[in-house]
């Protein structure tokens, strides 16, 4: 289902119990995020702080949504869908286009093109994002963007989904990147190397040109999932958001800059990025649980802010795991499984534990069918998109749950010998990566944790794993009661 507001999933959260609203007045600087910290780490609701206010006391007057996407449950509310293996499949489908070779390809893709162009966004000519609108006089402070922890370096917006445009190919992109206070009209704009919206920056600053960009908030929450999706190149996040919500997406021009931002959006925030205009951003409590350090990023100037009459914030907190960005990213794996199944179809099933804050720790069941299997799925990983920045891959055999990491480290400890089995290589490495020796680069590993054939070279024989027969486990279970054991 398609969400008209944020508003509309606000109050089907509400009815369905996984809300609560908070009415006393609550600081946006550090209190908030205390709050939301021990709610999500507890399995509790999403909140919504009707009454936020600033240091000083004032009240804003547009209340705040918290962990909103913080359970399996949520998140699948959020996406409209009744569970995301329901969609995953056909998100699969959908994505896995390929150059067509021969007119016989090119016939058969037709339909998949067709269909994906019906969820292509549709440009309106007005919208409520724009009820209020601030062109002379924008005041980033008039919106209650969280401090989260002490040592930040300001208040920051980490739930937006910003536009941009490549000044090539007039292509748009949506990415999700964090957003530090300056003052009232300026701030960070903090984009990594890897993202695409850092490639407009820089392909713009070669070109001598400003970029224009706008910052969004709310609105379907589907929208701020795609921001963060792993896309093929090519294809359009709000085409993704479209599908998603079985209706495509209302896009309005900004009032101030060239870009087209989601009708319905809560809060707009328009502006631009000079080439060259860079400004320490930073520090910032990320999600690997440590400070990511003060660095230069690139200063986004505001020129209007607009919003709907009955405005919500949408936030996140991120730190010490698990947080709400773990369901995130959760969803993500298990949406874009089947494509990558498609393209390594031996992969059984993956997760990527909250310990490992996503690109520390990727875990991987495989049927294994040929000698040295683990090591060519590793060397496959690496070679795709965002998961070229895992640290750790961790290889195991198709009958490992790989959601169970108990399992998982009895297995792996249980079946490696480290010398044999522990490949590492050099390459790229996440931005806030902060153990590596040098920026952006450093070493990674691939752990065959799968068991050892002849054919690999094992002149051993492989143990037998220790399993009661079933014949007793159904004895005892017909007899369990005999045994005073109840419960």
């Amino acid at each position: 289902m398609a969400y008209d507001s944020l508003q509309g999933f606000v109050s089907d959260l509400d009815r369905a119990g996984e809300l609560r609203r908070i009415a006393a007045p609550v600081d946006v600087e550090l209190e908030i995020a205390e709050i939301a910290d021990r709610c999500v780490k507890s399995g509790g609701p999403a909140l919504l702080f009707e009454a936020p206010t600033a240091p000083g006391g004032e009240r804003f007057d547009i209340p705040v949504l918290i962990n909103a996407y913080a359970s399996d449950k949520r998140i699948a509310m959020a996406l409209g869908v009744e569970s995301l293996d329901a969609v995953a499949g056909e998100v699969a489908e959908l994505l896995e286009i390929k150059p067509p070779e021969g007119i016989l390809e090119k016939v058969k893709m037709l339909p998949k093109l067709a269909r994906l162009a019906s969820f292509s966004p549709k440009t309106l000519s007005s919208g409520p994002c724009q009820e209020i609108a601030e062109t002379q006089s924008p005041d980033l402070f008039s919106i209650p963007a969280l401090k989260c922890w002490p040592e930040d370096g300001g208040r920051y917006i980490t739930l937006p989904h910003v536009y941009s445009r490549n000044p090539r190919t007039g292509r748009r992109n949506v990415g999700m990147y964090r957003i530090q206070f300056f003052d009232s009209k300026t701030a960070g704009m903090h984009m990594h190397l890897h993202h695409d919206g850092a490639q407009n920056y820089r392909e713009s600053e070669g070109m001598g040109r400003r970029m224009e960009m706008a910052v969004a908030l709310g609105g379907d929450p589907v929208y701020a999932y795609a921001a963060s999706a792993p896309l093929p190149p090519g294809i359009d996040e709000l085409t993704l958001a479209g599908f998603l919500r079985r209706k495509s997406v209302g896009i309005v021009k900004c009032k101030t800059v060239d870009v087209e931002v989601p009708a319905d959006s809560d809060i707009v925030i328009e502006g631009y990025l000079e080439p060259g205009d860079l400004r320490s951003e930073g520090p910032f409590g990320d999600h690997t649980g440590w400070y990511s350090l003060a660095e230069d990023y690139p200063v986004f100037h505001v020129t209007a802010i607009t919003r709907r009459r009955e405005a919500i914030y949408p936030t996140i907190i991120v730190g010490k795991p698990p947080m709400e960005d773990y369901w995130l990213g959760g969803a993500t794996g298990r949406i874009f499984m089947p494509l990558m199944k498609m393209q390594l179809p031996e992969i059984v099933d993956m997760h990527m534990p909250a310990e490992g804050v996503f690109h520390n720790m990727v875990i991987v069941s495989i049927r294994k069918s040929f000698p040295y299997h683990a090591r060519k799925v590793m060397f496959a990983l690496w070679g795709m998109g965002q998961m070229s920045l895992a640290k750790c891959i961790v290889i195991v055999d198709e009958d490992v749950d790989v959601h169970n990491v108990s399992e998982v480290a009895w297995k792996v400890l249980g079946s490696i010998d480290p010398r044999r089995d522990f490949v590492f290589v050099d390459g790229p490495v996440d931005a806030l990566e902060h153990a590596s020796e040098r920026p952006l680069i450093g070493s990674k590993v691939g752990i065959d944790g799968t068991r050892k054939w002849a054919s690999e070279g094992f002149a051993r024989e492989w143990p037998g794993e220790i399993v009661m027969s079933d014949e007793i486990r159904e004895r005892v279970t017909e007899r369990w009661k005999e045994y005073g054991l109840d419960g």
